[in-house]
C-alpha cells in the first residue's frame, strides 16, 4: 500500500479557506464513508483540527487516490478544486509518513509540541475504525505515529514548557500547589485573557474556580462555561479571604488591589498563604502586594520571563525530536522496503532452484549410469553454484533494503531475472514508489 498525506494548515492557508475545509465533528463518519468509496482508496482518515484539515489514505495507485481526494474535498465542501487546490500539500510515501510523525509530535503545530494534537490524532484513528474504512497498511501508519508522538515527549518532554500567558499562568500555579483539584481560585476579569485562563485551569484539573468582574452578567457567561460561579465585584473581598489563587485580567485603568487593602485581607487569612497572578496590562495588582507576608506575586513580565525562557527550551527540544523522528524513519524505512524485499527474494531463491532442478536432470539423463556416490556428487556441485551465484545478490539486496532506495533496487532485480513475484500487492507498490519516489508537492510552489 501507498501512503498518501493531503490537506492544508495555519501555514499553508488563511482563516477564512481553513474555516471552510474543516469537518463538523457531526460528519466525521459520514464523510470518512464517502471518502472510502472514492476509486483508489484503501483506507482513508481524516483530521479535522481548528488549524489543519488532512486525509491521511494508502492507494495502489497514487495518481489515482490523490486525485481522488482533491474531488472529494472539493465536492464536501462545495469548493472548486482549482480554487483549494492552490492552498493543499500534497505528501506521499515517505515524506507522508513523517509529516504523520511530525503532526504527532506537535512539531508541525502553531505552537510547538502542543498536547492536545496527539489526542485529536488519536480520535481521529479511532473514528475512523470505529467506520470500518481502515485496513493494516492505515493501522501501522498510525499506530507507529501515535507511538511517535508518546516517545517524543518522554524523551524530550517538549510538552512541559509553557508558552503562552494564560498557559504559563495555570502552570505556575500547579508548581506552588501541585494538584489544582479542591484549590480555590479566583479569576478577576472575564475578557479573552481570562477566558483562555479559565479553559486552562479546568483542563489542568481545577474544580473551584470563582469569576468576578465589574460586569456580572459577564462573569455568569464565563463561569458557566468553566462550571464554575460568578461573583459580584463588590463582594470580591469576602472570596479573597477565602481562595489560594487569584488570576487577574481585569480592564481597569488603576490598580485593583492595593497594598492596604490587601494586607487587611492577609490578617483575616491567619497566615495561610497565597498565589497572586497578574496578567493585565496595565496591572491589577500593585507591586508593593508582592512584599507582603504569606503573598507570591508574579506580574505579566515575571510570565513573559519564562516564556521567553520556555521557547529556547522547546526549540532545543524540537531538535532533539526531530532526531527522534530521523531514527523511527529508519526504522519504518526498513520496515517497509522488506514487504519487497523479502518476496523477490524468495522468488530468485525459487527460480534459480527450478533452473538447477531442470538442468540436472537432463545431464543424469545423459550421464547415466552413475552410482549413487557420483550422483550426489553431482547434486552437491549443482546446489553450490546456485547457492553462491545468488548469494552476493541476495546479501546486497537485504543491505539495501536498509536504504530510501531499497525498493528500486528490489524492482531491478525483478526485471534482470525476470521473477514472478507471487505478491502481485507487492509489485504494484514498487511500480508505484518508482513512479512517485516521496516527493512533496506544493500547491503554492506550482
Amino acid at each position: 500500500m501507498f501512503p498518501v498525506a493531503i490537506g492544508l494548515n495555519h501555514l499553508s492557508a488563511p482563516i477564512e479557506i481553513r474555516e471552510k475545509m474543516s469537518f463538523h465533528p457531526s460528519q466525521i463518519k459520514d464523510a470518512l464513508r464517502r471518502l472510502k468509496s472514492y476509486p483508489g482508496l484503501e483506507g482513508v482518515v481524516i483530521l479535522s483540527t481548528c488549524n489543519r484539515t488532512e486525509i491521511y489514505a494508502v492507494t495502489t495507485d497514487v495518481e489515482t487516490g490523490i486525485n481522488s481526494i482533491k474531488r472529494f474535498l472539493a465536492s464536501h465542501h462545495g469548493i472548486e478544486e482549482k480554487m483549494i487546490d492552490q492552498y493543499l500539500y500534497v505528501h506521499t510515501l515517505y515524506d507522508a509518513v513523517r509529516h504523520l510523525f511530525r503532526v504527532t509530535s506537535g512539531l508541525d503545530s502553531m505552537v510547538r509540541g502542543e498536547t492536545q494534537i496527539l489526542g485529536q490524532v488519536a480520535h481521529a484513528y479511532e473514528q475512523a475504525n470505529d467506520s470500518v474504512v481502515t485496513n493494516k497498511a492505515i493501522n501501522v501508519f498510525f499506530q507507529t505515529a501515535l507511538a511517535v508522538g508518546k516517545r517524543i515527549r518522554t524523551e524530550t518532554l517538549i510538552d512541559q514548557h509553557p508558552v503562552s500567558i494564560s498557559y504559563t499562568a495555570v502552570e505556575l500555579a500547579k508548581q506552588q500547589f501541585g494538584e489544582l483539584e479542591g484549590i480555590g481560585i479566583l479569576i478577576m476579569g472575564a475578557g479573552e485573557m481570562s477566558t483562555l485562563t479559565a479553559k486552562n485551569l479546568v483542563a489542568a484539573g481545577a474544580s473551584t474556580v470563582l469569576v468576578s468582574n465589574r460586569s456580572y452578567e459577564k462573569a455568569v457567561v464565563l463561569a458557566k462555561e468553566c462550571s464554575g460561579q460568578a461573583v459580584r465585584f463588590d463582594d470580591m473581598d469576602h472570596y479573597l479571604e477565602e481562595v489560594d489563587i487569584v488570576i487577574s485580567a481585569t480592564a481597569s485603568t488603576h490598580f485593583v488591589l492595593s497594598p492596604e487593602r490587601m494586607q487587611g485581607i492577609m490578617n483575616k487569612r491567619k497566615g495561610r498563604s497565597m498565589l497572586l497572578i497578574d496578567i493585565a496590562v496595565p496591572r491589577d495588582i500593585h507591586p508593593e502586594v508582592g512584599s507582603i507576608s504569606n503573598i507570591t506575586l508574579f506580574d505579566i513580565d515575571d510570565l513573559r520571563g519564562v516564556i521567553d525562557r520556555h521557547h529556547q527550551e522547546r526549540e532545543i527540544a524540537a531538535k532533539n525530536a526531530e532526531k527522534i523522528i530521523d531514527e523511527e524513519m529508519n526504522l519504518f524505512l526498513k520496515w517497509h522496503n522488506s514487504l519487497f524485499v523479502v518476496p523477490t527474494i524468495v522468488a530468485l531463491r525459487q527460480k534459480g532452484q527450478e533452473i538447477k532442478e531442470l538442468q540436472l536432470n537432463r545431464a543424469l539423463e545423459r550421464l547415466g549410469g552413475l552410482t549413487p556416490k557420483q550422483e550426489k556428487l553431482v547434486r552437491s556441485m549443482a546446489n553450490s553454484i546456485v547457492n553462491q551465484l545468488l548469494h552476493v545478490p541476495i546479501t546486497n539486496l537485504k543491505e539495501y533494503a536498509t536504504t530510501s532506495q531499497g525498493h528500486l533496487y528490489t524492482e531491478i532485480l525483478q526485471n534482470l531475472f525476470d521473477l514472478d513475484v507471487e505478491d502481485e500487492e507487492t509489485k504494484r507498490q514498487v511500480a508505484a514508489v518508482n513512479q512517485h519516489p516521496g516527493q512533496v508537492l506544493h500547491g503554492r510552489a506550482e
